[in-house]
């Protein structure tokens, strides 16, 4: 091997490694940045009313370490009811957009019929509109048909997600057409197609569609705010509002509240995240 090739080589191999350091130092950036917020937020939980919240340079460890912030914010709040309302809420909220999404997305990548692209595009020309400007239209409707007041008044909007519509679609895209023309062979009708076949194909992203919608109907504070007059069907996002103001130390109050409310998130995400992985490493993207 000559001189040349040798330090194209090694350079080449320099470049690749200057490249990967960079890529690494970006991530273990934006994953502190991620992070952080988070064990703050621990940390300002298990701190005792004799530790200060607020210091510089902060610290993450509690030196006065407590669980009395969690029996109190337990003890004041009807926090069972608040976590009861929120999993009834949640429950519709990410099961109603996974079976609405998977039946839209079904006929929209695999079936033919005149103006397909066109619904299509609209679905998506929903997502550019906010949701704020949809709400008091929303309202108007649901004071009408009288849902004001209840769960279904707040699943309702969210039951149909433009995006996790988006998202079937893509998964259907990417499955052969062959293993469909197979099983009408088979004598399989279109139900069994959708339900038996290609369904299990999709679990992956299936179940990151789970992931975002438990998410945002778990977090969803303005639309409940807005929906439930009675308190006692209020939420577990509503609940932590009454928490700043409601105790003398309001931030460590806050704060517990917010890793109450934040452990369901990690349980799901804990149990789907083979699912979310493989979906975001799949390429299930298809044009």
């Amino acid at each position: 091997m000559s001189s040349n090739d040798k330090k194209r080589r090694f350079s080449f191999s320099s470049y690749h490694f200057k490249r990967k350091a960079v890529l690494y130092i970006i991530l273990t950036a934006i994953a502190l940045l991620t992070v952080i917020p988070f064990i703050w937020t621990l940390s300002t939980a298990l701190k005792g009313p004799n530790e200060a919240v607020f210091s510089m340079p902060p610290n993450f460890i509690p030196k006065d370490f407590t669980l009395d912030n969690f029996i109190e914010v337990w003890q004041t709040l009807p926090i069972p009811l608040y976590f009861w309302n929120s999993l009834i809420i949640t429950f519709w909220g990410m099961i109603l957009p996974i079976l609405l999404a998977t039946l839209a997305g079904f006929p929209l990548a695999r079936m033919n019929f005149k103006g397909k692209n066109i619904i299509f595009i609209i679905i998506i020309a929903t997502m550019m509109v906010p949701a704020e400007a949809t709400m008091i239209p929303i309202y108007l409707i649901l004071n009408k048909i009288g849902l004001l007041g209840t769960f279904t008044g707040v699943v309702l909007p969210i039951a149909v997600n433009a995006f996790g519509i988006f998202l079937m679609r893509q998964a259907f895209l990417n499955i052969p057409r062959e293993i469909e023309e197979s099983a009408i062979i088979d004598g399989a009708n279109v139900f069994q197609i959708w339900w038996k076949i290609l369904l299990p194909m999709v679990k992956p992203m299936i179940a990151t569609l789970g992931i975002l919608s438990f998410i945002g109907a778990w977090n969803s504070f303005l639309w409940p705010l807005i929906v439930l007059r009675d308190e006692s069907m209020h939420p577990l996002t509503l609940g932590l509002y009454k928490l700043d103001g409601a105790f003398e130390a309001s931030t460590r109050a806050v704060a517990t509240g917010s890793i109450i409310a934040l452990v369901p998130v990690i349980i799901i995400f804990l149990l789907l995240q083979r699912h979310f992985i493989n979906s975001a490493t799949s390429g299930s993207i298809k044009g």
